[in-house]
């Protein structure tokens, strides 16, 4: 059974920093892109941040210089560092697992980040 847990969410004050963490079991983590996902009431869910089993990073524009995305195969987690945090970076934040040429597509169960002073 394939599993994705988030933790690392909560309340920061604009300027702060927060580390997610996704840690992944039931697949082979390391064949898997791994993606942050956030959705914000009222918006449509966007694709913050990814890597690939090669490592190959890609952004959205609004966090690039202020969030970084890394994996570590051995503990098969995903992280997101996020720095200069602002008040439009609020939502939901979700750890997804892609496997290329398969259907092979999971979630986690999200966890919030809320940036307010």
């Amino acid at each position: 059974q394939v599993q994705l847990v988030e933790s690392g969410g909560g309340l920061v004050q604009p300027g702060g920093s927060l580390r997610l963490s996704c840690a992944a079991s039931g697949v082979i983590f390391s064949i898997y892109v791994m993606g942050w996902y956030r959705q914000a009431p009222g918006k449509q869910r966007e694709l913050v941040a990814s890597i690939t089993d090669s490592y190959r990073t890609t952004y959205a524009d609004s966090v690039k210089g202020r969030f970084s995305i890394s994996r570590d195969n051995a503990k098969s987690t995903v992280y997101l560092q996020m720095n200069s945090l602002k008040p439009e970076d609020t939502a939901v934040y979700s750890c997804n697992a892609v496997r290329k040429l398969s259907t092979a597509n999971y979630w986690g169960q999200g966890t919030q980040v809320t940036v307010s002073s």
